[in-house]
C-alpha cells in the first residue's frame, strides 16, 4: 500500500514538474516576444501566475520534501531491522 502511494506521489510530482517547466519556457518565450513586439501571451501568463503556477511550484517543493523525508524514514527503518 505504501509503495503504491509513493508511486502515485512520484507520478503526480513528475506531471507537476512538467507543468512548472512548461510555464517557465512559456514565460521566457513570451518575454522575448514582448521585447520583439510580438504578442506571445505574456499577459495571459501573468493572469495565470497566482491561480495556477504559484500553487504548482509550491506543490512541487512540498512534494519533493515529503518524498525525501519518506525515503529517508524508509531507509532508516530498513537499516534498523
Amino acid at each position: 500500500m505504501r509503495e503504491k502511494l509513493l508511486n502515485w506521489l512520484n507520478l503526480a510530482l513528475s506531471a507537476n514538474l512538467f507543468l512548472v517547466l512548461l510555464s517557465f519556457f512559456w514565460l521566457a518565450i513570451a518575454v522575448v516576444g514582448k521585447m520583439a513586439g510580438v504578442p506571445l501571451g505574456l499577459d495571459l501568463w501573468y493572469k495565470l501566475w497566482e491561480p495556477l503556477f504559484t500553487p504548482a511550484i509550491g506543490l512541487l517543493m512540498a512534494g519533493a520534501i515529503i518524498s525525501g523525508i519518506v525515503s529517508w524514514v524508509n531507509k532508516k527503518l530498513n537499516s534498523a531491522t
